[in-house]
């Protein structure tokens, strides 16, 4: 049964923030988020390493153990800190990095499946910068050397160490003791777990996958093109299952973001956390949704906003500068244009004029504004609430509802119109 060492403990200098590195988002949720939900499709026991102070990230690994690295000495004296709950562990240990997010639970797989004493994960990317590189003999690895420390011939090799190890419990934390700090940095490296191997005579095995998998975040532009790998999947996975995306590069998804079959999406959308947009569902340009359920052959946008607790009804239609927030809107209804409804109910069939607003909040406290079904809401109509309208009521244009209209009834609530003849405006044109 397999275990993994999740490293953890880098504040990310480069980042330029006070929040520790593996924290910061990718498709709405921390970096280490990201690879626990892969490391959890593929291993049994789940120990994360973080530094000092960094108890946000703890309950991010929750409920895994959480060990600290109290002096950031390197990335093999990391790893050992993990040893004391794992010195009884009888199967294979990999050690990953909460900055490469984007492992896939497949290529973990593959790694710990390699016919290998000791396997790492590695890549031939594009522009090879400072990685470390993998000096090979065939297809035996030999070491793994940091590019600070290479001489010129092995920084021309193409194949570049992405840090990423596997290796039985009882030869990694061996190894791991055994590695020293006579290196530019003065830092225990856990890739010269590698060359003691080889040393040994152990057999090291090199297994490759995608660059966009195993790139590195160190920095917010690094966070910026690994945010653009994980959208591409994400729009990939979406497009696959039968959803339209008109210009798939303008939509940004959550990762949790559930769109059914036959949905169509247009341009420039973004999906935040826990939407569902159920099958047949339009969503129009320049939409924002967020924690809310878009039901069958509704019709969101453009420029409509969903907050959570947004329940859109079947066939129902929010139009543009339309905004919902803990609101449901029933089957058939409509709030065409320049609205805001807030913690309210709308019945099945009701129409919601321009200029609508329910008033929810006294400053204090939000209240509920409850409306039935197939009423008329006229424009520019304010809704204080708590408030109840009935079914089949209609309100005229320009009222302000403060108490209960009951079913089948007309309300007005403005003042009266008086003309002054000869009043008119005086002023120059």
């Amino acid at each position: 049964m397999p275990a993994a060492i999740l490293l953890a403990a880098g504040m990310g200098t480069r980042m330029r923030s006070a929040l520790p590195k593996a924290m910061h988002p990718l498709g709405g949720r921390p970096m280490l988020r990201h690879l626990l939900a892969a490391v959890e499709q593929v291993f049994d026991r789940i120990v994360v390493v973080v530094g000092p102070g960094m108890e946000g990230l703890a309950k991010i690994a929750a409920p895994h153990d959480v060990v600290v690295q109290h002096e950031r000495l390197g990335t093999a004296h990391a790893a050992r800190m993990a040893a004391p709950l794992l010195a009884d562990y009888a199967g294979e240990v990999a050690v990953l990095y909460a900055d490469n997010p984007l492992i896939t639970a497949a290529t973990m797989q593959r790694l710990l499946e390699a016919p290998a004493d000791i396997a790492l994960l590695a890549m031939r990317p594009a522009d090879a910068a400072k990685y470390g590189r993998v000096v090979s003999e065939g297809e035996r690895v030999l070491r793994v050397v940091e590019w600070a420390d290479a001489p010129e011939a092995e920084r021309a090799i193409g194949l570049c160490n992405a840090g990423v190890i596997r290796a039985p419990a009882g030869r990694l934390f061996p190894w791991l003791a055994a590695v020293g700090n006579a290196n530019a940095a003065g830092e225990y490296y856990l890739p010269d777990v590698i060359s003691l191997a080889a040393a040994e005579g152990a057999h090291c095995a090199a297994v490759e996958a995608p660059e966009a998998e195993l790139r590195g975040i160190n920095s917010r532009a690094e966070l910026a093109l690994a945010e653009g790998e994980l959208q591409a999947a994400l729009r990939a996975t979406a497009l696959a299952g039968g959803v339209t995306m008109v210009a798939p590069e303008t939509v940004f998804l959550h990762h949790d973001t559930v769109l059914e079959q036959d949905t169509l999406v247009e341009p420039h959308v973004v999906f935040g956390p826990g939407v569902r947009v159920e099958s047949g569902a339009l969503i129009r340009a320049f939409s924002h949704l967020e924690g809310c359920v878009v039901r069958r052959d509704a019709i969101i946008g453009p420029y409509a906003r969903l907050r959570p607790g947004a329940d859109v009804g079947q066939g129902a239609h929010v139009g543009n500068f339309v905004e919902l927030k803990a609101t449901t809107l029933g089957a058939g209804a409509k709030a065409n244009h320049l609205a805001y409804l807030g913690d309210a109910s709308v019945g099945a069939g009701s129409n919601i004029g321009a200029g609508t607003i329910t008033c929810n909040y006294d400053g204090v406290n939000k209240h509920r504004t409850e409306i039935g079904a197939r009423s008329f809401i006229g424009s520019n109509t304010a809704l204080v609430a708590p408030v109840r309208v009935g079914d089949g009521a209609l309100i005229a244009a320009g009222s302000t509802i403060t108490e209960d209209v009951p079913d089948n009834t007309l309300a007005l609530a403005r003042g009266r119109q008086v003309n002054k003849p000869g009043r008119g405006f005086k002023g120059k044109t």
